[in-house]
């Protein structure tokens, strides 16, 4: 299983980003998809999920600017980044809800002016 995250960049305060992760190899309908993200010098945190049944649900930091949607058809899993604020600056990656697949290389995510 390979996951390739993209859509990461440069952003200024405000400013809006739609992450990507293709996961191939697998199919990844029947599991319930995070997205995570890891800053420099913290932990990897979990920022949003998504059920198999299409449910999202985010972490206080991001809910209202943030929004989590799957293509199953494609086995890519999204993330819409809205207001982004300069604390959102991490590499995002995405996984399994039981962290079941290899972490992929993530997309980075800096917001600055």
């Amino acid at each position: 299983v390979q996951l390739v995250e993209s859509g990461g960049g440069l952003v200024q305060p405000g400013g809006s980003l739609r992450l990507s992760c293709a996961a191939s190899g697998v199919i990844f309908s029947p599991y319930t998809m995070d997205w995570y993200r890891q800053a420099p010098g913290k932990q990897r945190e979990l920022v949003a999920r998504i059920t198999t049944g299409g449910s999202p649900h985010y972490v206080d930091s991001v809910k209202g600017r943030c929004t989590i949607s799957r293509d199953n058809a494609l086995n890519t899993v999204y993330l819409q980044m809205n207001s982004l604020k300069p604390e959102d600056t991490a590499v995002y990656y995405c996984n399994r809800a039981d962290l079941g697949f290899d972490w992929g290389q993530g997309t980075q995510v800096t917001v600055s002016s």
